[in-house]
């Protein structure tokens, strides 16, 4: 249930170097493709999801789709490693928070029905709130503007995280904490917002989270292979989640399904997330007023469950999404009806990555992969120049020391790793797709770094 991954967030950005020992193994779709579409390139899309695959960053499924056009719809590796059991566009992946937006278009429903307004404050529909809630409305709760704390970053989080509850108990864990900030006054991503939405739809509706959805968004779109995941039930081509672990891939950590809930608990396949977003971006399911309140970024970019903002330029709709054992991406671009769907039952960084390339990919931009970038000598001389400390946010620094005729950049919390030059300014990761270009002050000494990745820049000026 983790944050939604930016194309211009960094954090976490070198440790794609998990070196998930991924099965480099690609099985092709059932049906094949549409004739590729103008702007997309499917040889080079192919090569650069293969490139992560053989690696072993990524396995899971890819749909990439424009307009009523399906381009690219495959699965690659396994669902599950033991009995090799390939992955397909049918594999039943956990969403993690590409779930709230299902949490999000549930409330909207509710309120064309004048069920609820999402104006109303909290208590309305839950007089036993505390006191500290009395000014939070659905709407904070829907853009995490609350103020309520993350449960999921409590220091009893991994110790309760096996452990069955119910909503209410999943409410009782974070109701009477502190909050961060005033409702409205700040952006925090905070899970316990969207736990709280789905045990409100229970008690607003006198039905489980799970059957509203089946009954009001999957059975109408015909989303036949999605559901609220259960560690119980039976359900056929679900994919095994796994995470890096000292001896290379390991089953993921165990996490009760009820724990997730409605901040996290579905699951779903690419092509049942396409028909998702065919019906909620094609009126099949919300009115126009309500897709446009869903859209509508209030503050960090952030809507009802979807990230709104523009990428190079190009406005685009996304989220992602972790549990334990997978990670997940989905993006829509809607001026040119745009859809990737990424999704990954391993643990790592590679499932944004093959998203953000893909879409640079597909609206023409070049891609060099790092298999593809040449090493090129340059005097040792220049690195001193380049040492120093470069900020990219508060308390977030990029350190760049020389090492005899190596130079090594240290992103703040992580490891040290060897950059290679391109040329005498530019120099890229062999551990991960990213680059850096210095900046120099004409006499050698580097004012400022770039951080590229992702067809991102981040800039960074040099603080020591």
């Amino acid at each position: 249930m983790r944050s939604p991954s930016r194309a211009r967030n960094w954090v976490g950005l070198l440790l794609l170097l998990a070196c998930l020992a991924l099965s480099s193994t690609s099985v092709s779709a059932q049906q094949p493709p549409a004739a590729a579409s103008p702007g997309f390139d499917v040889a080079r899309m192919e090569q650069l999801i293969q490139s992560d695959v053989s690696s072993k960053q990524f396995m899971g499924s890819v749909l990439v789709a424009r307009g009523n056009d399906i381009i690219l719809d495959k699965g690659y590796g396994y669902a599950n490693l033991e009995w090799h059991i390939p992955n397909s566009p049918t594999t039943k992946f956990r969403l993690g928070s590409i779930t709230k937006q299902f949490t999000a278009a549930c409330i909207l429903l509710l309120e064309e029905r004048g069920k609820l307004s999402v104006n109303d404050p909290v208590k309305k529909y839950m007089p036993d709130a505390p006191a500290a809630w009395d000014k939070i409305t659905i709407f904070n709760l829907l853009t995490h503007t609350s103020g309520i704390p993350n449960f999921t970053s409590f220091p009893d989080y991994l110790s309760t995280q096996a452990l069955a509850a119910t909503p209410a108990q999943l409410v009782s864990r974070f109701r009477d904490k502190p909050l961060d900030f005033e409702p409205g006054e700040k952006w925090s991503y905070s899970n316990s917002n969207y736990v709280l939405l789905g045990y409100l739809i229970e008690k607003i509706t006198g039905e489980t989270y799970a059957k509203f959805l089946q009954e009001n968004i999957f059975t109408p779109l015909g989303m036949n292979d999605s559901g609220y995941d259960s560690n119980s039930a039976i359900i056929p081509q679900r994919a095994s989640g796994y995470q890096p672990g000292p001896g290379g891939l390991a089953n993921a950590d165990f996490i009760n399904m009820t724990v997730p809930f409605a901040a996290g608990g579905l699951y779903s396949t690419t092509e049942d997330l396409l028909r998702w977003e065919r019906g909620l971006f094609g009126g099949k399911l919300l009115s126009s007023a309500s897709l446009i309140k869903m859209t509508t970024p209030f503050k960090n970019e952030y809507a009802f469950g979807l990230q709104v903002h523009t990428a190079n330029g190009r406005n685009v709709i996304e989220h992602n999404g972790g549990v334990n054992g997978f990670n997940t991406g989905m993006a829509y671009y809607p001026d040119d009806k745009v859809t990737l769907i990424v999704l990954a039952n391993g643990n790592g960084d590679a499932t944004g990555e093959i998203v953000a390339n893909l879409a640079r990919l597909g609206h023409g931009e070049r891609i060099v992969l790092p298999s593809e970038r040449k090493e090129v000598p340059v005097d040792p001389k220049l690195f001193d120049g380049y040492s120093g400390r470069y900020e990219l946010a508060p308390g977030i620094a990029m350190t760049i020391t020389r090492e005899g005729d190596r130079l090594m950049a240290q992103l703040t919390g992580q490891p040290k790793f060897q950059i290679f030059a391109e040329g005498d300014r530019d120099y890229f990761y062999k551990v991960a797709d990213a680059q850096i270009t210095f900046v120099s002050d004409g006499q050698g000494k580097a004012t400022e770094l770039i951080l590229h990745q992702n067809g991102v820049d981040q800039h960074a000026k040099r603080i020591e």
